[in-house]
């Protein structure tokens, strides 16, 4: 009986640790997509939602849903409900009478639980154009502030991390010296083993603070690889302590001194990646030659400015970047993450027309249209956190050769064909 009892408690503890589903499935799901294949309508065109409810892969009859339409993060301009008599219906969107990218969002309620999805038709995207306006003096104050820095010498320290290291790859944690006198940007060094000239790659992060730990898959490639933070601490430290410092003092970072463009926050992270160009043009085991940067989101904003500051810098890889067109939302439309004209109650330091003066140096969409080299972008039509009307502005006003991969149904995360995408347009790029 003891022996039974125990077999059973352990089939009760295995039973709890898989019985659980993924976190990405939902027993009803709402299958939803705009009724044209590449979800792009033109301006003034009707358009059109699907929309379906499941239960057990088959249509639930009879179910009711609510649902919502209008331009991204702006006012619904159609709110409806609908009893779905075979579980399935198609939705009448209405029109945009300019670019930019509408919005349905389904609702359902299900024994007693609530099931939300969203999809976005894209307006006549090509046609979207800025809203954010450029300083008079943005290149002038750009090349006084890299000219400042450079005289701050680099300062390197660099530190072998042998646990992190492969047969094919050193890994080091390195610190330079940017912005001021004891000031750091920190990094994550992966560089080939063997003897040679390479091509490297400035990886640049996404919003927060964390760990980092190098791109070792990249490096194995025979490609130099510098993967930085921005806040001036190391990146190799516990998650625990990132978590404390966002806690304690850093929330919301990219609001600091936003009313000042001398001391506005972001000017020592732009300032930082031309140092960690800076860096890695200074080891000689780069080919002296090629040069490419990405990242996705904060990252691919700071892609951008990389790229439109630093003609070193020979190709970027950018995933839904962030910090474009921020002043969309004084225009009626979605403007980029952050969304600092989102609330203009948000503000308490300096006045509005200071952070409207600030912005005109720092959106990410005036460095892109500086751009020279090739660019290749990548997003989808569902960002809720990053508005593709944003992004759209930003690829629009680049004049440099571009392309685009659009992952429709992607919101802020990114399906692996992006990633094989990433390593191989640039793997191509730094080979030529």
């Amino acid at each position: 009986m003891k022996s039974f009892r125990l077999l059973l408690l352990i089939f009760i503890s295995f039973q709890g640790i898989i019985a659980q589903p993924p976190p990405s499935e939902k027993l009803v799901k709402i299958i939803l997509s705009p009724e044209r294949a590449n979800w792009n309508y033109i301006v003034g065109e009707k358009v059109k939602f699907k929309v379906t409810v499941f239960k057990n892969n088959v249509p639930i009859e009879g179910v009711k849903i609510s649902y919502e339409i209008g331009p991204e993060k702006m006012p619904s301009n159609i709110v409806k409900e609908e009893v779905l008599k075979t579980g399935s219906t198609t939705i009448e969107g209405g029109t945009m009478s300019k670019p930019g990218f509408l919005r349905c969002t389904v609702k359902t309620e299900f024994e007693g639980k609530t099931y939300r999805e969203w999809t976005t038709a894209g307006i006549s995207p090509d046609k979207i154009e800025p809203t954010v306006t450029v300083a008079q003096d943005f290149k002038e104050f750009w090349s006084k502030a890299i000219e400042e820095n450079s005289k701050l010498p680099l300062d390197t320290k660099m530190v072998l991390l042998p646990e992190r290291c492969t047969e094919k790859v050193n890994v080091y944690h390195v610190g330079i010296q940017n912005w001021r006198n004891g000031a750091k940007v920190y990094g994550i060094l992966t560089m080939p083993k063997k003897e040679g000239k390479y091509p490297a790659v400035l990886k640049v992060p996404g919003a927060g603070v964390r760990p980092y730990y190098g791109d070792i898959a990249l490096a194995t490639e025979d490609i130099i690889v510098f993967e930085i933070g921005i806040h001036g601490i190391p990146v190799n430290l516990p998650q625990q302590i990132y978590d404390d410092m966002i806690a304690n003092y850093n929330n919301n970072y990219w609001d600091n001194n936003f009313n000042d463009k001398d001391r506005y926050f972001y000017k020592r992270v732009y300032l930082g990646c031309i140092k960690a160009n800076d860096f890695l043009t200074s080891l000689p085991q780069w080919d002296g030659k090629n040069l490419g940067v990405t990242g996705s989101s904060q990252g691919g904003a700071l892609s951008l400015v990389t790229a439109g500051l630093d003609k070193r810098v020979t190709c970027a890889y950018v995933i839904h970047p962030a910090l474009c067109d921020l002043t969309g939302n004084l225009f009626e439309r979605a403007g980029g993450w952050p969304f600092p004209f989102a609330d203009k109650t948000k503000w308490s330091r300096g006045s509005h027309q200071d952070n409207l003066e600030t912005v005109k140096y720092y959106d990410a969409l005036n460095f892109a249209k500086n751009i020279s080299v090739p660019v290749f972008f990548t997003y989808g039509y569902n960002d809720d956190v990053v508005p593709p009307t944003s992004i759209a502005a930003a690829y629009n006003a680049i004049t440099a050769p571009k392309e685009q991969y659009l992952a429709l149904e992607s919101g802020h995360w990114v399906f692996p064909i992006q990633l094989e995408l990433q390593k191989s347009w640039l793997l191509k790029q730094l080979r030529k």
